[in-house]
């Protein structure tokens, strides 16, 4: 980065990290007048440990955005509430997804391409294939948004600016399996309940059941089998708790994954009269239903192991792997120490932090904390007031978390949960409550959007 910039270059945004956060902080900033330079570490000879393709907002774990439902639930809130903030991650999702249950699953290929034109067609929109290896020491206004995976030279780069040590935690990714190799003679579709989600029928599922011998087998096998081996720095790095391996899951008790990912509850097997005792759960990945990952089977068993021990599930003993489960560290700021409540560096307040390395956890968060930077910078480039959305909101008690409201200590990856919000004044019933929080959390939203002088969804 050069050590002075052009006036007219003190008005462009650089964003670096073209990943959901970088892309959402783009096409906020983007489509409120101002310049963007979206700087993209992956090229097509250059990938990370996780990463398959150079296209931006490339999905690397789940295709799930998890549930949809902004009347009872605090993501499916946090979908609403970027919907109306004129989402690019949202639209794009909502453009390519495919039956999920209650849930938003999107085509990761078509999502991810659906992205990458619109942010490569946008007018103010510049994309540069390179890495950036040092924290930019000049004044134009940056939005480091380079995820989990930031690169070494960067990472060390940030550790030197913010004098502040780095927290990390492991993440891992869920195999996936070509439909046509499963056996339907014991595997049948269904929603857990028969529930219908967006564009769902109620049998958006694969299910393979298990009798209780088949269950126990198989929590055995996959504690004694072999695992990814660590390095030595990475052996005390914790897990989020959120997105543990499925054999650390089954190391916590022989139960533990009937009450977690395989829990039988809600499911019918039509093809025995006695019921299942644990049920593995398969979620379509593409818009064309010819891939299937493993839910909740994410995983860091060496790859001949997966096949191995995948493969004594009922249904699917011919199961031919698309991609197997892999393993990746994350990393993450100290952001309630480090940020201010714009997500600016309060040592550097020309620098932004967006996505995973402030610490949100999962897809839509990394999105909606790109799309609060790009907002904030953008207000502040055109010189107009930044005025933060209301904790009442998804938006605004995400963004107090991570950079405040969390005890800086003890600060973990965290996803969206109403726990973060301000309980409902007010007796309301317990059945209620979530109902509550949803509600005003929009009607809130919609008040401030109101009040703000930059462009909403409604005039893009």
């Amino acid at each position: 980065m050069p050590d002075k910039i052009s006036e007219e270059d003190m008005k462009e945004l650089r964003i670096i990290g073209g990943g959901l956060a970088g892309c959402e902080a783009a096409w906020q900033a983007a489509i409120r007048g101002v310049r963007v330079v979206i700087y993209e570490m992956r090229t097509k000879d250059r990938k990370t440990e996780a990463h398959n393709s150079d296209t931006l907002a490339e999905l690397v774990c789940s295709n799930s955005f998890r549930s949809d439902d902004a009347t009872a639930s605090a993501i499916g809130l946090l979908h609403e509430e970027m919907r109306l903030m004129g989402s690019l991650i949202i639209k794009c999702a909502d453009e390519n997804k495919v039956p999920a249950g209650g849930a938003l699953a999107v085509d990761r290929d078509a999502f991810a391409n659906a992205v990458q034109q619109a942010i490569a067609t946008h007018p103010n929109i510049r994309i540069v294939r390179g890495e950036v290896i040092d924290v930019p020491q000049d004044l134009q206004p940056t939005i480091i948004a380079t995820g989990p995976l930031t690169s070494d030279a960067l990472s060390q780069s940030i550790l030197k600016t913010t004098g502040q040590e780095y927290m990390a935690f492991f993440d891992a990714i869920a195999p996936i399996i070509y439909k046509d190799s499963i056996d339907f003679s014991k595997a049948w579709f269904q929603s857990r309940y028969d529930k219908e989600g967006p564009g769902g029928n109620g049998k958006d599922y694969i299910n393979c059941p298990m009798t209780k011998e088949q269950y126990f087998t198989f929590v055995e096998a996959l504690v004694t089998g072999e695992k990814t081996d660590f390095k030595e720095w990475e052996k005390n790095t914790p897990y989020f708790e959120g997105c543990l391996p499925i054999e650390v899951m089954a190391e916590r008790g022989p139960e533990t994954l009937r009450f977690g990912p395989m829990k039988p509850v809600g499911l019918t097997n039509p093809h025995a009269s006695e019921k299942q005792y644990a049920v593995v759960q398969l979620r379509q990945d593409n818009k064309l239903g010819t891939l299937y990952n493993i839910v909740g089977f994410q995983t860091k068993l060496k790859y001949a192991e997966q096949q191995r021990i995948f493969k004594t599930i009922p249904g699917l003993e011919n199961a031919e792997f698309a991609r197997l489960g892999g393993i990746h560290r994350n990393t993450f700021i100290k952001s309630p120490v480090l940020l201010d409540g714009t997500l600016s560096l309060k040592s550097y307040p020309t620098i932004r932090f967006a996505g995973q390395v402030t610490g949100v956890e999962g897809y839509v968060e990394s999105a909606a904390s790109g799309l609060m930077a790009g907002i904030f910078a953008a207000n502040e480039i055109l010189e107009n007031e930044i005025n933060l959305p209301p904790r009442t909101t998804a938006l605004g008690s995400l963004l107090a978390h991570v950079t405040g409201g969390a005890e800086s200590e003890t600060f973990q990856p965290m996803n969206i949960n109403f726990g973060l919000m301000p309980p409902p004044t007010g007796k309301i019933p317990k059945k209620e409550r979530k109902a509550a929080y949803c509600t005003r959390a929009i009607n809130d939203l919609k008040s401030w959007i109101n009040q703000q002088l930059y462009i909403t969804a409604a005039a893009v």
